[in-house]
């Protein structure tokens, strides 16, 4: 049997990219969209999703739940790392003190960085410790809904 690699991986990315917008994260895929989401006022949660399974399969339900607080952020974005590659960089701009890292979280308010959750404080956890920490950064960060 012979598996065409880049179709099941395209097969991948687009369920990762379906299971951030069904959680109401609109997808930032150029630099241009990259600048007008972070230049909007209030709390930004940018999740940059990731294909790596051992991660992003604990970061996206954890995106996805973190969102149901009495406070939240005002805008939900994500960029995703190897596929929009110049979102993504663009994204990382703003991410001054941060490694590069994926999956990861990053909260902006006012198109300036609070906060991040990286990698390492995603992979070998559990989804609910993760929707924990950012559900901490929301009660420090942001507004109740």
């Amino acid at each position: 049997m012979n598996i065409d690699f880049n179709l099941y991986m395209n097969d991948i990315v687009k369920q990762a990219r379906e299971d951030m917008e069904r959680a109401g994260y609109t997808q930032l895929t150029t630099p241009e969209e990259v600048e007008a989401a972070f230049d909007k006022k209030g709390t930004t949660l940018v999740m940059i999703n990731s294909v790596c399974g051992c991660a992003g399969g604990i970061a996206r339900p954890a995106a996805a739940h973190s969102v149901h607080y009495d406070k939240r952020p005002d805008n939900l974005v994500t960029v995703f790392a190897g596929q929009d590659k110049e979102a993504t960089a663009k994204a990382r701009g703003f991410f001054t003190d941060y490694p590069p890292s994926s999956p990861s979280f990053a909260l902006l308010k006012d198109g300036k960085i609070c906060t991040m959750i990286e990698r390492h404080e995603i992979e070998g956890h559990d989804p609910m410790s993760v929707v924990n920490k950012l559900q901490q950064y929301f009660e420090q960060y942001c507004e109740e809904v």
